[in-house]
């Protein structure tokens, strides 16, 4: 993760918000949104000791029914569409396509003091009744080493202090968290056949992994989802043996192509083979930049002439869908490639390109 250096109005903003790289597998993780959590947390607080959550009640039915998905005033897109409604209307309407939609907030090492953040993002959007999708990506070897590892957690203590803390901070509140990004798909190998983690390593990840799952779900309104990549990246049965390994039982279900491109096409009949395989467990699509599928070429870093997919919304016409969720935002960059600025950085061009 590196600090980021904003457009024009924002450049100030910059200096608080942290981001992450991808890889053809792996997440691209957006900029961390703005808060108090840039102060760091009193390295003189005792640690708690670790004790194990009770296993949470079996999930039951759509947690996304008669919920309200938070639109974030304050995302890139929306500040930049602000920015532009004198001066260029016309861009102000495309950049709201994507400004008025709900997207997911990314947590990670950059969020200092995560208790903190937590409660501050609450705050907002339990002030506006609806409830807040977070992606969680801070687990240790997140990505196998490639480009978003710096400034990780360490170690699986480490990440279970992590976890609590987090809900710590959401209380009862209803909310929405995605497990992980990269974290089953880079199990074993990165896309170059490199060696990512030992079979003792693995377990541990998965063990941490499915406590992560039992911790958040002590709360009645925290949805869980364990990210499970997508059609092009690990068998069917391959991903099911993770994720029955990660805890699937306990959570909500698992997600797929989150801050990917692949084809809904592609996407449901895998979910489905999947699903089939873990007991007839839902998932939730991330729909974000989806809308013209992949790159011919695969290429996974700002590639062009992809659109936007399927709009936020559970009336996904198929009972084991979830709902469709713009887990990535779109518009802020996978990273210094194909003309692109640094990763998580909000790229202009880009979003309107996307949105048109």
């Amino acid at each position: 993760m590196s600090l980021l250096h904003r457009i024009g109005l924002f450049s100030c903003l910059a200096l608080s918000i942290a981001a992450c790289g991808g890889s053809q597998q792996e997440a691209s993780a957006p900029a961390a949104d703005p808060g108090p959590s840039s102060s760091p947390a009193s390295s003189a607080a005792k640690e708690e000791p670790l004790t194990e959550a009770p296993k949470p009640p079996k999930a039951e039915g759509n947690p996304f029914k008669n919920m309200k998905l938070w639109v974030d005033p304050d995302s890139l897109s929306m500040l930049t569409a602000n920015s532009l409604r004198k001066k260029d209307p016309e861009k102000a309407k495309i950049l709201d396509k994507i400004a008025q939609q709900p997207q997911a907030l990314w947590v990670g090492h950059w969020n200092k003091d995560v208790k903190r953040y937590m409660e501050y993002i609450i705050g907002k959007t339990k002030a506006d009744g609806a409830a807040p999708i977070f992606i969680l990506y801070n687990v240790p070897g997140r990505d196998c080493g490639q480009h978003s590892s710096a400034g990780a957690i360490e170690t699986g203590d480490e990440y279970r202090r992590w976890i609590r803390k987090i809900a710590a901070g959401v209380g009862q509140e209803k909310v929405v968290f995605v497990l992980e990004p990269d974290a089953l798909g880079l199990l074993d190998k990165n896309e170059n056949g490199a060696t990512c983690l030992t079979p003792e390593k693995q377990e541990e990840r998965l063990a941490i992994i499915w406590d992560a799952v039992k911790v958040l779900r002590q709360n009645p309104n925290a949805a869980v989802y364990l990210d499970a990549g997508h059609a092009h990246w690990a068998p069917a049965a391959v991903m099911a043996d993770r994720l029955k390994r990660a805890g699937i039982e306990d959570a909500n279900g698992f997600s797929l192509n989150t801050s990917n491109y692949v084809w809904d096409k592609e996407n449901i009949p895998y979910g489905h083979e999947v699903s089939k395989l873990v007991g007839g467990a839902p998932f939730i699509l991330d729909t974000s930049r989806n809308g013209n599928g992949q790159d011919p070429k695969l290429q996974w870093c700002n590639p062009p002439g992809r659109k936007i997919g399927k709009l936020p919304t559970t009336e996904t016409g198929d009972p084991l869908i979830q709902a469709f969720l713009w887990l990535k935002r779109p518009g802020e960059s996978d990273g210094e490639c194909n003309g692109g600025p640094k990763a998580g950085a909000f790229w202009l061009d880009q979003a309107i390109d996307l949105a048109k």
